[in-house]
């Protein structure tokens, strides 16, 4: 009931858009106190956007990497930073952005039916990869485990907080994930969704919306470990239309 309140007092007018530096849906947990999450996010948007938008790059036969940062600071908080960048063709690899991240779960002992978390993100990107210069991301997510199989949803918001965009509202980005459990729990496969509809209040016409669906899987190397892989195909003219993506954690 509290996100849906949430998301009902965002809505408002923004172009849409979906992060293609980090392409992950969020699951529960934060990481331990005292202990730090290093992971790296390399993309490939093999089939992206041929023009400009906004003032920001084509993304067609661009990389992406982003090295993510995080720390536990108490059993239900963590702080994370990102360092972003980008390959363009026929260029080397340069600065992109960067961002700051804290999130927050609901204690185990709470007993939820759901598992909840939340993060805010701040971003500070450089021009040639967004219009505007400070970006908000709110991110809730809801997490349930049932025999082999985990259900996530993440109904994120998010709006421009510096630049062009600025006065505008919030735009709605969601992303889920369904995944089966094999080799006992060390392989998880499984279907993400990443979507961008426009307005929270008027979405846009089905034909200018974001929709990537990435048949992928989890590889969990050992507890600290873990890799991720995966192939997305939009489902409309905007947007990208193909992405490889991978994702390498590791706790310490």
């Amino acid at each position: 009931m509290a996100i849906a309140a949430l998301l009902l007092l965002l809505g408002s007018v923004c172009s849409p858009a979906q992060d293609i530096f980090e392409i992950q849906v969020y699951e529960y947990e934060t990481v331990r106190r005292g202990r730090w999450n290093l992971e790296t996010h390399f993309n490939h948007i093999t089939l992206g956007t041929k023009t400009g938008d906004g003032g920001a790059a084509a993304t067609n036969r661009v990389f992406h990497l982003t090295l993510e940062m995080t720390r536990g600071i108490t059993d239900n908080f963590e702080l994370a930073g990102y360092l972003l960048q980008a390959q363009r063709p026929g260029g080397g690899w340069e600065y992109a952005g960067a961002r700051v991240r804290p999130r927050v779960r609901a204690p185990e002992r709470w007993r939820l039916p759901v598992d909840l978390s939340l993060s805010f993100e701040v971003g500070f990107p450089r021009r040639a990869y967004d219009a505007n210069q400070v970006t908000l991301e709110i991110r809730p997510i809801i997490d349930k485990k049932l025999a082999r199989w985990r259900l996530t949803f993440n109904p994120v918001v998010g709006r421009a907080l510096r630049g062009p965009d600025a006065g505008e509202g919030f735009d709605f980005e969601p992303g889920a994930k369904i995944a089966y459990l094999l080799e006992k729990g060390r392989w998880h496969v499984g279907l993400e969704y990443y979507g961008s509809t426009g307005p929270l209040t008027n979405f846009r016409r089905p034909s200018e919306q974001v929709h990537l669906f990435f048949p992928g899987a989890d590889i969990f190397f050992s507890e600290n470990l873990m890799l991720n892989l995966g192939v997305g195909f939009g489902a409309t003219p905007a947007g990208e239309r193909l992405i490889l993506k991978s994702r390498l954690g590791w706790k310490f």
